[in-house]
């Protein structure tokens, strides 16, 4: 059994329009996709405390008084992100352990 569909033409015009532009978008190659940032590095206190030349006191209590954010780890432990541990650093205008040494001026 065959059926039969009767289509106004002004409507078979724009379903005919429409298939040609997705066959044409088909045909462009798709741009590449850019690459996704690397995950931040997650380190515990002694990690953090190492690399921003701090006691791990230090961190804890920067942690407590809400000037570092840190995740939790688990019910004893916490964590921090490198991202915010280099914004507290360049907001208290300290350097990290691998950054060079500041050079001194000679007056």
């Amino acid at each position: 059994m065959q059926v039969a569909l009767l289509v106004p033409e002004q409507e078979w015009r724009q379903l005919l329009a429409d298939v040609q532009r997705l066959k044409a978008t088909e045909a462009t190659p798709a741009q590449p996709a850019t690459p996704a940032p690397a995950p931040d590095r997650i380190m515990t206190v002694r990690e953090a405390a190492h690399y921003m030349r701090l006691k791990p006191e230090g961190v804890r209590n920067a942690r407590r008084a809400g000037r570092l954010a840190g995740l939790r780890l688990n019910e004893k432990e916490w964590g921090f992100r490198q991202s915010e541990l280099d914004r507290y650093l360049s907001r208290y205008n300290r350097r990290p352990l691998d950054a060079p040494p500041a050079l001194k001026v000679a007056a």
